[in-house]
C-alpha cells in the first residue's frame, strides 16, 4: 500500500498532482505507518488522568514562590517593607530585584540581523523601575503556596507613579514619555523594504483599493499555565529545572549564561506540557526568578502563575494598525503592494527571541501567495509601558494574510471580479517553482492553483451562492470569504542563528534496540499536545521496521536527548522527524549488518520486515529482533572477534537549502450577520492544506482545526482591553473571551501534497496554517455579509459594537 493509498483508507482527502506522484513513494524499506492515523501514544495515558505535569512535581523540602507584580504601568520603587511578611508562618525567603542580581545576570534581546534593533537590560525583578503591570518586583518563597500567597498580603511597596507611553501610535511623539531614557526614544526597530516599481505601478493602476487594519492585542490560554520547578543541588553545583516550555535546549542554554554554569551542570525537564502555542517558547523573568531563589533558598522552588497574572505576565501578540494599498488593472492582474505597520512591543524586547520578529515577519509576507512584482513596506516597533509581545502561533502570518487578502477582496469588489477568480488569476501559479515572492523569499514548491481548484468543489461555490443571493432577498446577510495562505515551516539558522541567538536549528534523534526487540526512541523536539510523539513512533517503526507497539518515545530531557531546538515554527515534522527516519535508517542498516554476522550470509541479500530479518528475495523470515538483541548484548562472545554491534544511533538534521520551506493553502469561511444585534454566526468554513508528506491525517487534521478555532478567537473575539491608565480590564477568564466549541463552525479539511525535496521524508509544518488564514477568510466573509449594506469592517477582534458601528446604528 502507498502512502497515497494509506490517506485516502483512512478518509483523509487527498488530491495527487501526477508531477509529484513520484515523491509520494514510500520512504522506508518496511512502510506501514507513515500516511495512516495512528494513535498517539500519551493518549490513553493523559484522558486517564497519569500526565504528570510541573505541578504534580513534588520534591524533598520544596518550597513555593509567589510574586509581587506591578499594580500600575508605570513607575519607580521607593522602597519595600517585608519584615511582617518575613515573620509570617512558613516563610523562607523574601527577596528583591538587588537580592536576585546577586546570583543572576540582566540580559538584552536584540539579534544582530535586525540591524538597528535596540532594547533596555531587564532584570528577573524589577530594581529601579516597573514598566509594566505585572512586572514582578518581589519574591516570597513559604513552605506552601498557601503561606506564600498570606505573605504576599503582607508586603508593602512605596512607589511613585510615574507618566506612561500606552497609545502606540503616539509612542515615538516628543510629548510622550521615553520608557527608557538610555535608549533616546521608544523605537525598538525600524524596517524598510522596497523593491522598486510601486509608484509607477500605482500611476499606471486602473483600480487603487486602501484601508486602515486595525489588530487587537492578544494572548494564548493554555491548559496548563506557565510553570517550572528549580532545583539547585549546591554540593554538586547542579541545576535542574522541571519545565512547562517548548524548547529544554534553549534554557538549559540560558540558564547556564545567565547564572555563570557550566552547561553540562543545568539538566532542563519537560514532561508533559499542557498546550504552548508559543507563550511558551520565551524566557520570562519570573524564569530567572525561580531558578535564583532556588539558589539563594538552597532547596527545590516551584512556581506556578495563577490564571489572573497570566493574563498579565504570559506574553501578548498581534496589536498592529497597518495601512495597505493595492494596485491592480482593469483585467484584475495585481500590480503593486505598499504598507506601512506600526506595532506597539512593551517596554521590553522578549528573551532571546525579541518582540521585533512578528513585525519582521509581516513586511515578508503580505501579498506573499500572489505574483506582482512591486512592493513597498515600512515597519515601526515601538516600545510601551504594556505586558510585553513575542511571537504567538503563527507569528504575523495571520496579520499579514488578513491585510493581502482584504485588499484583494476590495481589489475584487471595485473591478466586479468574482473574488475567487480574481485569486485564480494572481497566484503564483504552480508550474513556477523554485522561485521568489516579491520580498525576496525563496519558495521551493507550493499549489495554490491545485489548492483553489480544490476548494472550490469542497465547498460547491456556485451553489453556494446561489443560496446567498436568494436569502439577501429575505433580508438574511450572510457572506463567503476566502483567504490564500502561504506557512513558513522548517525554519533553517536564518531564522534566529544568524542574529547570534543560541536556538538551534537542527534537531537529534537517538534510536537504540532494546535485547527484548524493541526500539526506544529518544527525540530533541518535543511533545505539547499536537502528536509529535505520534508521529515519531510512526516514522521510527517504518524506518526501522517493527511494530508501532514496539517503539517507545521518550522527550523533554535535556540529560538523555539529543541536542536540538525544541518545538517552534511548525517544525516537528519537518525537522524532528527528519532526525527520526534517518536515525531509524541507520539503525536498520547496523540491525542488517549484525544480522549478516550471525548468519554469515552477505549483507545485500538481508532486509527488515515486521521486526525480523528476512530473506530479501524470498521473505523468509530468518531472525527475530528480540534473538538479535540477546546475542548482541549477552553474547557476545558468539560474534566474530573484529566485529561488534552498534545497535544505538544518533542522527541529526538541519534544514539547510531553503531559510524556510513555505507550505501554502487556502481558506473559507460562511457566515452570517445579524444586523440587528451585529452578531456573527458561523456556518461553515473549509481548508485546503498542503503541508508535503502527511505523516498522521488524523492528527494534521486536528492540527488544522484547532489553528482555525485559534485564529477565529482572535477574528471575533480576543483582545487584551486596556484604560487610560494602562491597566488591562478583562484580565480573567470571566471577561476575556476565548472560543467554545457550541460557536464554532463544522470544519472541513482536505489536502494537497507536494512533499519537499529537502528531505526523505517530505514533510513540511502544518500547525500554524489554520490560525494564519481564518481570520482573514472570516474577515471577508463579514464583509461580504455587508457588503449590500455599504458597511465594512477591517478590526479585529470584529464584536457587534464594531458592527453596528460600521452600519450606522447609534452606539
Amino acid at each position: 500500500m502507498s502512502s497515497l493509498e494509506m490517506h485516502v483508507h483512512a478518509g483523509s482527502e487527498v488530491v495527487e498532482r501526477p508531477e509529484q506522484a513520484e515523491t509520494l513513494r514510500p520512504v522506508t524499506e518496511d512502510a506501514r505507518y507513515i500516511g495512516s492515523s495512528s494513535e498517539r501514544p500519551s493518549a490513553r495515558r493523559l484522558v486517564q488522568g497519569q500526565g504528570v505535569y510541573v505541578d504534580d512535581i513534588e520534591l524533598p523540602r520544596m518550597a513555593h514562590a509567589v510574586f509581587w507584580r506591578s499594580p500600575v504601568a508605570h513607575c519607580r520603587i521607593l522602597g519595600i517593607r517585608a519584615e511582617e511578611a518575613r515573620r509570617m508562618p512558613g516563610v523562607v525567603l523574601v527577596a528583591d530585584g538587588r537580592d536576585i542580581a546577586t546570583v543572576c545576570k540582566p540580559w538584552v534581546a536584540t539579534l544582530a540581523h535586525m540591524v538597528g534593533m535596540k532594547s533596555a537590560p531587564q532584570y528577573p525583578l524589577a530594581i529601579a523601575r516597573a514598566c509594566w503591570q505585572g512586572e514582578p518586583v518581589v519574591a516570597v518563597v513559604a513552605e506552601t503556596r498557601a503561606q506564600a500567597e498570606d505573605a504576599l498580603q503582607r508586603i508593602e511597596v512605596d512607589y511613585e507613579m510615574l507618566p506612561a507611553a500606552l497609545d502606540m501610535q503616539t509612542a515615538l511623539d516628543p510629548a510622550t514619555p521615553v520608557i527608557h531614557p538610555e535608549l533616546g526614544d521608544n523605537l525598538c526597530f525600524t524596517r524598510h523594504l522596497e523593491v522598486g516599481g510601486v509608484d509607477e505601478a500605482f500611476a499606471r493602476a486602473d483600480a487603487v483599493v486602501e484601508c486602515d487594519f486595525e489588530f487587537g492585542r492578544h494572548t494564548g490560554v493554555t491548559l496548563e499555565p506557565r510553570s517550572q520547578l528549580a532545583d539547585w543541588n549546591a554540593a554538586e553545583q547542579r541545576l535542574t529545572v522541571y519545565h512547562s516550555c517548548q524548547a529544554p535546549h534553549m534554557m538549559q542554554d540560558l540558564y547556564a549564561r545567565q547564572f555563570e554554569l557550566p552547561e553540562s551542570a543545568v539538566r532542563v525537564v519537560c514532561k508533559d506540557v499542557g498546550g504552548s502555542f508559543g507563550i511558551k517558547v520565551h524566557a520570562y523573568p519570573d524564569d530567572f526568578a525561580t531558578v535564583a531563589l532556588s539558589m539563594l533558598c538552597r532547596r527545590p522552588v516551584k512556581f506556578v502563575a495563577d490564571r489572573l497574572e497570566s493574563f498579565t505576565s504570559d506574553i501578548h501578540a498581534r496589536h498592529h494598525r497597518v495601512h495597505a494599498r493595492l494596485a491592480a488593472s482593469r483585467t484584475g492582474e495585481i500590480l503593486a503592494f505598499e504598507l506601512d505597520d506600526l506595532t506597539g512591543v512593551g517596554p521590553y524586547s522578549m528573551f532571546p527571541r525579541t518582540s521585533a520578529i512578528e513585525g519582521n515577519q509581516v513586511v515578508n509576507l503580505v501579498g506573499g501567495p500572489y505574483r506582482h512584482q512591486a512592493y513597498r513596506a515600512d515597519l515601526k516597533v515601538v516600545f510601551q509601558n504594556k505586558t510585553p509581545t513575542c511571537q504567538y502561533r503563527g507569528v504575523g502570518h495571520p496579520i499579514a494574510c488578513a491585510v493581502t487578502e482584504g485588499l484583494v477582496d476590495l481589489a475584487a469588489r471595485k473591478l466586479r471580479i468574482d473574488p475567487l477568480e480574481f485569486r485564480r488569476r494572481n497566484v503564483i501559479p504552480d508550474d513556477a517553482y523554485p522561485t521568489k515572492g516579491v520580498s525576496g523569499i525563496a519558495f521551493e514548491q507550493l499549489s495554490h492553483e491545485a489548492c483553489l481548484r480544490k476548494i472550490e468543489v469542497m465547498m460547491d461555490y456556485p451553489v453556494l451562492r446561489a443560496e446567498q443571493a436568494a436569502l439577501r432577498e429575505r433580508g438574511i446577510y450572510r457572506g463567503i470569504g476566502f483567504a490564500t495562505l502561504i506557512e513558513l515551516t522548517n525554519p533553517s539558522a536564518a531564522f534566529y542563528g544568524v542574529g547570534g541567538a543560541r536556538i538551534a536549528s537542527q534537531d537529534g534523534a537517538t534510536i537504540r534496540l532494546d535485547p527484548a526487540g524493541g526500539i526506544t526512541l529518544m527525540a530533541s523536539v518535543g511533545e505539547q499536545g499536537q502528536g509529535n510523539d505520534g508521529i515519531f513512533r510512526q516514522i521510527a517503526a517504518d524506518a526501522v521496521g517493527v511494530d508501532l507497539e514496539r517503539v517507545r518515545v521518550v522527550t523533554g530531557d535535556t540529560e538523555v536527548t539529543p541536542y536540538g531546538g525544541g518545538t517552534w515554527a511548525s517544525r516537528g515534522a519537518g525537522i524532528g522527524g527528519e532526525a527520526v527516519l534517518l536515525a531509524g535508517q541507520a539503525l536498520r542498516a547496523n540491525i542488517l549488518k549484525l544480522a549478516a554476522a550471525m548468519l554469515k550470509r552477505d549483507v545485500a541479500g538481508l532486509a527488515v520486515r515486521r521486526g525480523h530479518v528476512v530473506d530479501a528475495g524470498s521473505g523468509e523470515m530468518l531472525l527475530p529482533f528480540a534473538e538479535l538483541g540477546r546475542v548482541a548484548y549477552y553474547r557476545s562472545d558468539t560474534l566474530p572477534r573484529d566485529f561488534t554491534p552498534e545497535l544505538m544511533v544518533t542522527r541529526h538534521y538541519a534544514q539547510r537549502d531553503y531559510p524556510f520551506i513555505f507550505t501554502n493553502g487556502v481558506q473559507a469561511s460562511y457566515v452570517e450577520v445579524d444586523v440587528d444585534t451585529g452578531f456573527v454566526r458561523l456556518l461553515k468554513h473549509w481548508a485546503v492544506e498542503d503541508c508535503g508528506r502527511v505523516v498522521n491525517p488524523k492528527l494534521v487534521d486536528e492540527q488544522i482545526r484547532g489553528a482555525i478555532v485559534q485564529g477565529i478567537g482572535g477574528a471575533l473575539l480576543e483582545e487584551c482591553l486596556y484604560d487610560e491608565h494602562g491597566l488591562m480590564l478583562n484580565a480573567t477568564l470571566a471577561d476575556y473571551l476565548l472560543p467554545m466549541s457550541a460557536e464554532m463552525p463544522d470544519i472541513h479539511v482536505a489536502h494537497v501534497q507536494t512533499p519537499t525535496r529537502s528531505s526523505q521524508l517530505g514533510a513540511k509544518g502544518a500547525g500554524e496554517a489554520g490560525t494564519a488564514g481564518a481570520p482573514a477568510a472570516v474577515m471577508n466573509a463579514i464583509n461580504d455579509a455587508l457588503a449590500p449594506l455599504g458597511a465594512q469592517v477591517w478590526s479585529q477582534p470584529a464584536t457587534p459594537e464594531k458592527i453596528l458601528r460600521a452600519l450606522g446604528v447609534p452606539a
